[in-house]
């Protein structure tokens, strides 16, 4: 029996556009995966909502038709995309850069980041390359260093950056969760000791925006990098860059013409202009306009501005537990609850299972991912309990 049915007797029906807010499974109608599948890799690649879908239809409709397109609509739908993003993380829309990929954020970020001999980069092992790569290429060019932080099994993450995270670090670029299992880095513990050491803080939050509650105004980063096709169900091609205020007036890794003042009046574009728009637009890549790809970007945040990141946290938060506690009983033990993302947890597969593992989820139809030495697990609200048992049946013939 489902531990969330999808009604019960005498209770008010759910909003449609909701799904039953009291069960991740029930939302299940709204999401574009069969009955049958049973889907564990939101942290590589999230599945469509169906209205995401039919408004990315509808979107290449309009785009097939360009007469239908005014100068207004180069300008509209970005704005509401990144004002529904800035609501999500405590921001307004003046601090959000539409970037096509998290490589592109982090090279805002090293470009606008002072870096000279002696300073040191201090990122995790293991952690996202974009971020890595980025840095490193950053290190090359300024005589910096980057310095590789490891845990110790019985240590945490946020103690392993906090022993590391002294005066000689110029730039402190973690994630919220380690990509690979959802391990947890305690953010505004970091922050605050950033702060205090006077280094700049780089939040990769690919993995944890969308899922987790975060505030800027809580951790005052200064560079926030997030995508769009993970947690935050929307289309590839399209992510965001939070820019603290004293960075918006750096230089953006690209000049490009809709990022310029006076760009909304076409006539005048040969009337070539210095000045950006305000705000953080200047870091804006040259296509954000994405017909295709923005109203699918639009429907998507919609979806979890109306559920509420608490609420997706809270449900993942149960559903990631179960898993937990099921797999420890077939020997895969998981970081414990408070040592990890609510949304992803990894499994430690041993190593003479950890070849096979892959192949037996996907005869069963059932689909995560083996990041490093884990079997990462990343559901959403459209996991039930019929695919938990799946997974775990799946897991048992390994």
């Amino acid at each position: 029996m489902d531990r969330h049915p999808s009604s019960t007797a005498g209770a008010p029906a759910a909003d449609p556009a909701l799904g039953d807010r009291r069960a991740p499974g029930s939302a299940r109608a709204l999401f574009d995966v069969p009955a049958g599948i049973a889907y564990f890799n939101t942290a590589n690649l999230s599945p469509h909502l169906h209205r995401v879908r039919e408004a990315g239809e509808a979107a290449l409709r309009r785009r097939g038709q360009p007469w239908t397109i005014g100068p207004d609509d180069w300008f509209t739908d970005v704005e509401r995309l990144r004002g529904l993003f800035a609501a999500l993380i405590g921001a307004d829309s003046d601090a959000i850069a539409v970037v096509p990929a998290t490589s592109y954020g982090f090279a805002v970020a090293a470009r606008n980041t002072a870096l000279g001999p002696g300073d040191r980069i201090l990122v995790l092992a293991q952690e996202y390359p974009s971020g890595v790569y980025t840095w490193r290429a950053a290190a090359r060019a300024t005589g910096a260093r980057v310095v590789t932080v490891e845990r110790a099994p019985d240590r945490t993450w946020t103690d392993a950056v906090l022993d590391a995270l002294d005066e000689d670090v110029a730039v402190a670029s973690v994630p919220n969760v380690h990509w690979t299992d959802g391990s947890l880095v305690d953010l505004p513990a970091v922050a605050a000791r950033a702060r205090a050491v006077g280094a700049r803080l780089v939040v990769d939050g690919s993995q944890s925006i969308g899922a987790m509650p975060f505030d800027v105004g809580e951790l005052r980063p200064d560079f926030v990098v997030g995508v769009g096709y993970k947690w935050l169900l929307g289309p590839f091609g399209l992510g965001y860059l939070y820019v603290a205020p004293e960075h918006r007036g750096g230089d953006p890794v690209e000049q490009n013409w809709i990022n310029r003042a006076g760009s909304r009046d076409f006539a005048r574009l040969v009337d070539y202009r210095d000045e950006y728009q305000p705000g953080a637009r200047r870091f804006d890549v040259g296509q954000r306009t994405g017909f295709e790809l923005v109203p699918m970007a639009v429907a998507a945040l919609e979806q979890i501005t109306a559920w509420g990141v608490g609420h997706v946290a809270a449900e993942l938060a149960a559903v990631t537990a179960t898993i937990g506690a099921r797999a420890a009983e077939l020997g895969l033990a998981a970081a414990g609850q408070a040592d990890r993302g609510p949304h992803m947890l990894g499994l430690a597969v041993p190593d003479d299972r950890r070849e096979a593992v892959l192949p037996a989820l996907t005869a069963a139809n059932c689909f995560a991912s083996v990041r490093g030495r884990s079997l990462r697990i990343a559901p959403h609200l459209h996991t039930t309990d019929d695919d938990i048992e799946r997974l775990v049946r799946a897991l048992a013939h390994v």
